[in-house]
């Protein structure tokens, strides 16, 4: 499958199915991360449940800190 993640296109394995299984894979499933799909910004409490197909449009955002 291919994904569109932050301007990217990224191939990915089909057991990558949610949002959720999309985080594990970018170790982002512990931070604080704002998720857009397709122009959409996903809730996190419908990440479990919001699944990405083909073709999708992803944009993760999470917080990097420093000084």
């Amino acid at each position: 499958m291919k994904l569109h993640v932050n301007g990217e296109i990224i191939d990915m394995e089909n057991d990558i199915d949610t949002i959720s299984a999309l985080l594990t894979y970018f170790q982002l499933e512990q931070k604080i991360v704002i998720v857009e799909l397709n122009k959409q910004i996903v809730d996190k409490s419908a990440h479990g449940q919001t699944t990405i197909t083909d073709g999708d449009y992803i944009e993760l955002v999470h917080f990097v800190g420093g000084g």
